[in-house]
């Protein structure tokens, strides 16, 4: 097979190779910036009282969806909302996976379709953020 040259003339990857890629780094980002605004969030929760934690969550995975959206549409550069949303649906994936491990069980039942709408609603964000503007025609 023969191999696909980028922008600058070099040999690379496949595109949706390098898109995969970025949507992946970027869900690995966006759950580290969950987890470091929710850290961040439950070290304070001394003073604040159980029934705002419920909303700390949500906050933390539409913010984090957003960073690594950004981050993974910077990296690919076309098709924004589609990779966007593949970057929340990773974080989504992920904290299951790190749920799953920590507490042997799917945190579904309680909480995981408002999870799974703010890590959308993140990527969402980030591709529509993305899109290329269009230019105004003057007369």
């Amino acid at each position: 097979m023969k191999k696909q040259e980028n922008k600058r003339g070099e040999m690379g990857e496949r595109p949706w190779l390098r898109a995969a890629l970025a949507v992946l780094r970027g869900g690995i980002l966006a759950c580290g910036t969950a987890a470091v605004l929710a850290a961040a969030c439950l070290i304070s929760a001394g003073a604040m009282g159980e029934r705002w934690l419920t909303g700390v969550v949500p906050g933390a995975c539409v913010a984090g969806s957003l960073l690594g959206g950004l981050y993974a549409v910077g990296r690919t550069g076309r098709r924004s909302l589609a990779v966007g949303l593949g970057t929340g649906v990773t974080l989504f994936l992920l904290l299951l996976c790190v749920g799953l491990l920590a507490y042997d069980a799917a945190g579904l039942e309680r909480e995981g379709a408002g999870t799974l709408c703010a890590c959308l609603c993140g990527g969402g964000l980030a591709g529509v953020l993305s899109l290329p503007r269009k230019k105004k025609r003057r007369r």
